[in-house]
């Protein structure tokens, strides 16, 4: 692995290249050898600098859970970020295209927690058990690092996270059945991407089990109250100032935002 300091190095560029909204390098380029425990680590940096500054944690991302895309960056399972409260939208808000550098939205759905959930061990009826409801959610994935880029450089980067807008109508967990909650995602009323849940390793909450049993050797519970981003379903649309971004999960409602 790399130095503490090369961590808190990386993490650096990071921060500052959201603040100035100017991609850096990729970090495999500029830190040689980088890993995958690196990454999360340079991670944990980014993170930690942006609760010192006053964000909350809010809960986690849940990225890459398709095997179609764990093939296409050289890894078998998915990965993950955080989720910070200055990071959430509101159904119907308007954001401004210029904070973000290739802005981009995901179709999913986000499990709050009634109960703590802590690895290892967590199945899917524990998440189920411990979920007070489930909504549909877009995330709203950036680049603070150039592209293309390693799996190391997305993990590194809070998993490509930049946003959540959660909207639509909420669901007990037993309410529906999950696999099979669809949606069809338009930008400036043109249909670009559809898909249903169950693309999400088979359940969307597997993906949250998983995360519980990743974040135990870290000695990470999901608390109670936390959001958890269970994975798209639907290729990512690229966005940008003008567009207006429609979501329609059917039965459980919408979710629509605009970039200004």
């Amino acid at each position: 692995m790399l130095t503490t300091e090369a961590h808190k190095a990386a993490a650096r560029l990071l921060l500052e290249a959201e603040r100035s909204v100017k991609p850096v390098t990729q970090l495999d380029q500029t830190f040689p050898g980088l890993e995958i425990a690196d990454a999360y680590a340079i991670q944990k940096e980014v993170i930690a600098a942006r609760m010192a500054a006053g964000a909350r944690l809010r809960g986690h991302k849940i990225g890459l859970t398709s095997k179609a895309m764990q093939s296409t960056v050289g890894i078998d399972e998915p990965d993950y970020g955080h989720l910070l409260d200055d990071m959430f939208h509101n159904d119907g808000d308007t954001l401004d295209a210029s904070r973000y550098i290739v802005p981009r939205v995901e179709v999913e759905l986000a499990f709050v927690l009634g109960r703590p959930l802590r690895g290892p061990g967590v199945t899917l009826v524990d998440v189920l058990n411990a979920t007070d409801y489930v909504v549909p959610a877009l995330e709203l994935i950036d680049g603070r690092s150039k592209y293309p880029r390693r799996i190391v450089d997305n993990i590194a980067d809070n998993a490509a996270c930049a946003g959540v807008i959660m909207g639509g109508r909420p669901v007990r967990p037993d309410d529906v059945d999950l696999r099979w909650v669809g949606a069809l995602l338009f930008k400036n009323g043109v249909i670009e991407e559809s898909g249903v849940s169950a693309a999400v390793l088979g359940h969307p909450a597997m993906g949250v089990a998983w995360l519980a049993n990743k974040l135990a050797v870290f000695e990470t519970t999901l608390e109670a109250g936390h959001v958890i981003l269970a994975g798209s379903f639907t290729r990512t649309v690229a966005v940008a100032k003008g567009d207006v971004i429609h979501a329609d999960y059917g039965p459980l409602g919408s979710i629509s935002v605009r970039f200004a």
